[in-house]
């Protein structure tokens, strides 16, 4: 029996044990099943091959071998491709496997990422999504896709248990198999640790969120961008996704609330209690925002009144129905991605309806807001949340019965009121679609296949219809001055605009059109502001929120200015310096230089060296040129006329490295500046920085 045919088997076995994991049978007698299952496969000790040599890993400071490193361990491998939805549930499951089992008890997690879109295949793009996705074990980028090949393996996700000493074991086919696999593994360590064949070795672990930008000043892979209106102006709303927060601020940059983050939970309160995990996509209404809180699989309120969040839908873990119909927090979702809000008219009443893209179950879900009457006259009593457009089965199916439709990851939402409709970028199928918000028929508007069922037919091509290729588009957003749509192309790195009636599509911003600053990195949301020409676009592997200006032709990233408030008990290592500067006023320029105690610690040249500065007193008669930046650039401090003594506060995050390991650490800096006056009206100075 050769290793496909025996994949094959353990498939067909897979679901045997599974259906009976499934009765009411006790603890014991399911792992009696599974021992016997895996005592029978390591008998017939069908062990596959080694990975290629001179592929790329990440997370460890050297590639793995299943025959070296590995041996004496339970592996899990994980054949996953970074866009695909079901792929990312089944991390929380690796997480929950890694924090019960560790390296030492004797199991490795080892992903094995084999791309379906060909920007995936880029070493640099699955980096940004390891560290997006927070991945922390083994990742190996097979870009040939020769293990998923060698084991004859055809969908994503799927995950093969490897004995130690790379015998196969067992195959679980797509999401949903923690509990098996938590039982599968525990037993298997069990058993071949009764045999002496778990090892207890460590292996040569070395994560690569050290790389990303650090310091309170960043926006970490922002994922959507929204404008909202309120009587005291225009302000934008940024998912900051990679710091699990909402920032609200002026169209200057400066944030004026920071609503979350930045670790990961799920907690209803004020602005400083609420927590989010993963928020993306967000739409306005007056002084509320919507989140779609994706990781938390659920819809929370902010009003910017009361300063509180509160959660309108969802339980805060991932459900499998693909009806709904139930009221609000008592109604599980599954990875609602995005939101768009429609003000549905019913004779002399106009009602809004919260659709939400869910992208874990590839549909379009409807909140109801207020109560209302909606298709066919049913009544929909408010907070009632349930599926409106499509089946749940992964496919690009139109249809003119909603519910019979086929969506593939639905990531990014806009009406078009004018035309009554709703667009979704249908990101799996690499398509644009729409669903007729009076009568629910869905149709196709360019991208993607004729095959329903065809989710590979991708590309970059400019055209109408059918003959338009894009590449797992997440951001959308309607025009209404041009009455057109304005995408994100993700993985081409473009923006595109569409004509709906036409259906034609031209690539307008990106990879260097018009110019050549106009580059953008996995853009994954977009707002406009028709009257001012103004785009707004969240840059997410840059890290940035880009503006667009349409009527000058330009592009700038927009300077976002968090205030920094930290606490010398925050920080281990403190340093004070003093210096004076005139009392006319005058310019306070200051590099550090950083000298360690450790003469085998040294900065690392690859990863973010920042600062960030905070203006603690008498904020009216001082300015930085720029709260934060880079190690290499000076602070720039100016002060007015005055006679008083000042405290600038710098935190310097940094990230220094000996030949097998990296660590970060946090630096505060307390800088006096006195004002006198003979002292100069320009002050450069380099402070060195003993760290121990």
């Amino acid at each position: 029996m050769n290793v496909q045919e025996t994949i094959e088997e353990l498939i067909e076995t897979g679901m045997e044990i599974a259906k009976s994991q499934s009765l009411e049978l006790s603890i014991n007698r399911k792992e009696e099943l599974v021992l016997r299952h895996i005592k029978e496969f390591s008998k017939k000790e069908a062990r596959i091959t080694d990975f290629q040599p001179g592929l790329e890993w990440f997370n460890v400071a050297e590639g793995l071998s299943i025959y070296q490193h590995l041996k004496g361990k339970i592996v899990i491998l994980d054949f996953f491709t970074y866009c695909c939805i079901n792929c990312m549930h089944v991390l929380s499951d690796l997480d929950v496997l890694e924090k019960l089992f560790s390296i030492q008890d004797g199991l490795v997690i080892v992903g094995v990422h084999s791309a379906k879109f060909p920007n995936e295949k880029n070493s640099k793009k699955l980096l940004s999504a390891i560290q997006r996705y927070n991945i922390k074990h083994p990742v190996v980028n097979d870009t040939t896709m020769s293990m998923w090949h060698y084991l004859g393996i055809v969908c994503w996700p799927t995950l093969i248990m490897l004995g130690p000493t790379g015998e196969l074991l067992a195959v679980f086919v797509g999401e949903g198999h923690r509990d098996e696999l938590i039982i599968h593994v525990g037993v298997a360590l069990t058993y071949f640790r009764s045999l002496n064949k778990i090892h207890t070795n460590d292996i040569p672990l070395q994560l690569a969120q050290h790389l990303l930008p650090v310091g309170n000043g960043n926006i970490l892979f922002p994922s959507k961008v929204e404008i909202l209106q309120t009587e005291q102006g225009e302000n934008l709303v940024v998912a900051d996704t990679g710091h699990n927060r909402i920032l609200v601020m002026d169209t200057a940059g400066n944030v004026q609330h920071i609503i979350g983050g930045p670790n990961p939970d799920f907690r209803d309160g004020n602005f400083e209690i609420a927590k989010f995990n993963g928020p993306q996509g967000m739409s306005t209404l007056d002084s509320v925002i919507y989140v779609a809180d994706t990781k938390n699989h659920a819809i929370r309120k902010i009003d910017l009144i009361k300063k509180t969040v509160i959660t309108i839908a969802g339980t805060g873990t991932k459900g499998n129905d693909y009806n709904g119909g139930k009221i609000g927090t008592d109604q599980v979702l599954a990875s609602p991605w995005d939101l768009a809000i429609y003000k549905h008219e019913h004779g002399n009443n106009i009602t809004p309806i919260l659709l939400i893209a869910m992208a874990g179950n590839h549909q379009i879900w409807a909140l109801f807001l207020e109560d209302t009457i909606w298709w066919k006259n049913k009544k929909y009593k408010e907070g009632t949340c349930l599926a409106i457009v499509g089946s749940g089965t992964e496919e690009n199916r139109n249809n003119t019965y909603p519910l019979l439709a086929g969506l593939a990851q639905p990531s990014g939402i806009t009406i078009a009121e004018v035309l009554k409709i709703a667009v979704f970028a249908d990101s799996e199928s690499s398509a644009i679609r729409s669903l007729n918000l009076q009568t629910g028929q869905v149709v196709h508007i360019c991208g993607g296949s004729r095959n329903p069922l065809d989710l590979h037919d991708y590309g970059d091509t400019d055209g109408v219809n059918y003959g338009v290729k894009l590449q797992h588009p997440l951001g959308i957003a309607w025009h209404p001055k041009e009455n057109i749509i304005y995408i994100t192309d993700t993985y081409n790195h473009k923006i595109k605009i569409i004509n709906v009636s036409t259906k034609q599509c031209k690539a307008i911003y990106g990879v260097g059109i018009p110019h050549a600053s106009f580059l953008f990195d996995e853009p994954s949301g977009i707002a406009i502001n028709a009257e001012k020409g103004l785009i707004y676009i969240a840059d997410t592997n840059n890290h940035a929120v880009k503006m667009i200006n349409t009527e000058r032709g330009n592009i700038t990233t927009l300077p976002i200015n968090i205030p920094v408030i930290e606490d010398d008990n925050n920080c281990k290592n403190i340093y004070f310096f003093d210096t004076t500067i005139s009392e006319t006023g005058g310019k306070l320029n200051v590099l550090f230089s950083i000298n360690f105690s450790d003469r085998d610690l040294k900065l690392n040249p690859n990863a973010p060296q920042k600062w960030t500065v905070n203006l603690t007193t008498n904020g009216s008669g001082w300015t930085a040129m720029e709260h934060s930046g880079e190690l290499t650039n000076p602070i720039v401090v100016t002060f007015l006329k005055g006679n008083e003594t000042h405290e600038v506060r710098v935190i310097l995050d940094i990230v220094a490295c000996k030949t097998t390991e990296c660590i970060s650490k946090r630096l505060l800096i307390v800088y006096r500046v006195h004002q006198v006056a003979d002292a100069s009206t320009v002050v450069t100075e380099k402070r060195k920085v003993f760290v121990k």
